[in-house]
């Protein structure tokens, strides 16, 4: 293993502890279980993204390749299914017959129902270019552009003349604080590359960027008539000004930039009214880019004070689209630890809830809440279903009475126990969580129980088929009870829930957790000697914390962990997110940052912790974890430290993924069995 740059201090941290050493190297029948059960996982097909035709006649998907522990990443392949003839199988469409394992995703239809944009790497690996087939013909896709840079989110234009799309050049890989980045050497200064929108002619490939070289914009919308777009943009850094995007509309003939809305959130999917004259968007208390929740507002195009259509909902919306034929907005929703669909008018009027499920149902990739494919008349819908009871798979028709389109993962069953919802109240506040029964579930028997905190804050964890990253069901599959709490900060109980933690990081939302195992406790027959915690970025954090805190836990495994928030604020790549929680920097008010910080208060822990991260972690850096190893080593507290060489916050090889579930899984093995 090499440790370039500053990290090296920290990959000789993992190199120096004999206790690091590869799990592969462990006898055989310590680890057999746990290997086949992430052979099984990995072995799940899995599909990112689907959607619709206009009218409802056709469905496209992504879906990747099977995982397997060589795999240096996933590649993905597109289908197509006519849904009017359903005995004809599906066909891939691909840019490349010839190639072997490629990246293509970022599926787009074309608004006369013929043709199906598309992003793949065919002629380049790891250098997407927009294709566009025409599945009708059976002719083979033409390739629009070869540019230079990360491409995403391609999208016809009203008329079907142009594909607009994200496109930022010169770029190595995808942007996002999730993924990798290197650290720096020699003078430091911010390399900034700015995500612009750009057109491209169908007809002759032309590509014209249009937002200016110094805005960075995250997503877009047309508007119905061609000219204009509404996108949510910053200046600055991408990763970090999210969180202070403003709302733009964007002139197509022009490029002319006009700022409608500075908001005081986290605004996202924006989406313009049929008639062109506002715009919808999700705005709320959000912690992480891709995680979006809150409530539903509109804005006139022309700018002005939004106006809130879901005030005082009881659930976080995620995702939009309009109804043209009602003129009511459609959006997907997180609700009480569930999934759920609801309606709103634009005019106002109380919420309808079309349909909720103890699920999760996505359509679109690139972020972590969900959404659904939906043709015009709102009639027929589209997703991706997917259960901790059933696998992933396509569906589609009206909402609630969807018929199965694929049986890719057809004969597959849980290798874990039965999955409860659970409630208990606390200040006046109701959380909610999951419970994850073992497998093999005795009643008579007394068990292990791990607690699981969701990252965020501003998320939830619902129930879902899990993938080999950051597998918890795992434990279940183990022998263990897993507890799955959404406290105050997580989405689905409504806006005031989700700001309820603000100012209070490890305070209110901590006792939400613990009064979770007392119900746990309560009614489930739990071995209170052996309570571990664990969790990823801020469940990392609140497992730092609740070690500092309390002795009911006797294992801890902290990934992507934060232990000093005072220190963090200098060292991560995304301070911006910090400011609407924190209520100021902490250059500006020093003791809310402390009050929360696990470090001062290292000398109360006394229960084994691992802790796990990747090197190149911008959300969550490695230093963080090194404060906490470094004090446990100390005190003389059991401890261990892996640095995921090449990594991010979202460990991404899957030879690591599953390093990360042996090693989880085994020091909980050794220290609560």
């Amino acid at each position: 293993m090499t440790c370039p740059g500053v990290a090296r201090f920290l990959c000789m941290a993992l190199l120096a502890t004999p206790a690091s050493q590869s799990l592969a190297q462990r006898p055989t029948a310590s680890r057999s279980s746990i290997d086949r059960e992430i052979d099984e996982l990995a072995a799940t097909r899995r599909f990112q993204q689907v959607a619709l035709t206009p009218d409802g006649g056709r469905i496209a998907w992504v879906q990747a390749l099977p995982e397997t522990p060589t795999a240096p990443s996933l590649g993905t392949s597109i289908y197509l299914a006519d849904l009017r003839r359903p005995k004809v199988a599906p066909r891939r469409v691909t840019a490349l017959a010839t190639a072997a394992a490629r990246t293509e995703h970022d599926i787009d239809w074309s608004p006369d129902n013929s043709r199906l944009a598309f992003l793949s790497d065919a002629t380049r690996p790891g250098q997407l270019q927009l294709y566009v087939a025409s599945p009708a013909a059976g002719e083979a896709p033409r390739r629009l552009t070869s540019l230079k840079g990360f491409l995403a989110r391609p999208r016809w234009s009203p008329d079907g003349k142009t594909i607009a799309l994200l496109f930022t050049e010169n770029a190595a890989g995808a942007a996002g604080p999730l993924a990798a980045k290197a650290a720096g050497v020699g003078v430091i200064e911010e390399e900034i590359h700015e995500q612009r929108l750009a057109l491209v002619d169908v007809a002759t490939g032309n590509v014209r960027q249009l937002s200016p070289a110094d805005l960075y914009v995250y997503e877009y919308d047309w508007s119905p008539d061609g000219t204009r777009f509404v996108a949510t943009a910053a200046h600055g850094s991408g990763d970090n000004n999210w969180y202070i995007a403003e709302l733009y509309t964007i002139a197509n003939a022009t490029g002319e930039t006009q700022s409608i809305l500075k908001p005081n959130m986290q605004i996202a999917i924006p989406k313009w009214s049929p008639d062109g004259r506002s715009i919808a968007f999700i705005g709320g208390l959000m912690s992480d880019e891709p995680l979006t929740g809150g409530d539903v507002f509109l804005v006139a195009d022309s700018g002005g004070t939004p106006r809130n259509l879901t005030p005082g909902m009881k659930a976080s919306a995620s995702w939009l689209t309009w109804i043209p034929s009602t003129k009511q907005i459609l959006f997907t929703e997180y609700v009480d630890g569930m999934s759920g669909i609801a309606t709103v008018d634009a005019t106002g009027g109380p919420v309808s809830t079309v349909w909720t499920g103890a699920e999760t149902v996505i359509s679109e990739s690139g972020g972590f809440g969900f959404s659904v494919s939906v043709v015009p008349d709102g009639k027929t819908t589209a997703m991706i279903r997917h259960s901790f009871q059933n696998p992933p798979e396509v569906w589609t028709g009206p909402i609630g009475q969807w018929k199965q389109v694929t049986s890719a993962n057809r004969g597959r069953v849980p290798a874990w126990g039965e999955a409860k919802s659970i409630h208990w109240n606390v200040d006046r506040l109701t959380s909610q969580g999951w419970l994850l029964f073992p497998r093999g579930y005795e009643p008579t028997r007394r068990y292990p129980l791990v607690v699981v905190v969701h990252g965020g804050p501003a998320w939830a964890t619902t129930p879902a088929w899990p993938a080999t990253f950051f597998n918890t069901t795992i434990l279940a599959s183990e022998g263990y009870f897993v507890l799955y709490p959404n406290p105050r900060g997580s989405f689905g109980q409504g806006e005031e829930f989700t700001r309820a933690n603000v100012k209070d990081f490890g305070g209110g939302d901590f006792r939400d957790v613990l009064a979770g195992v007392d119900e746990v406790v309560k009614t489930n027959p739990i071995d209170t000697s052996r309570i571990g915690i664990t969790g990823w970025s801020y469940g990392g954090f609140m497992t730092m914390w609740a070690l500092t805190q309390t002795k009911r836990f006797r294992a801890g495994v902290s990934m992507g962990g934060l232990a000093n928030w005072q220190s963090y604020y200098g060292e991560n790549g995304i301070d911006q997110w910090m400011l609407p929680f924190f209520g100021a920097s902490v250059y500006d008010d020093p003791a809310v940052y402390a009050q929360s910080s696990p470090i001062n208060f290292i000398k109360n822990v006394t229960a084994p912790t691992l802790m796990l991260v990747g090197e190149h972690d911008i959300e969550t850096p490695p230093p963080q974890s090194y404060e906490y190893w470094h004090a446990l080593k100390i005190l003389g507290i059991p401890t261990q430290l892996v640095v995921f060489p090449g990594e991010g916050h979202e460990i991404a090889q899957p030879a690591h993924r599953r390093e990360v579930a042996r090693r989880m899984v085994t020091w909980f093995n050794e220290h609560l069995k």
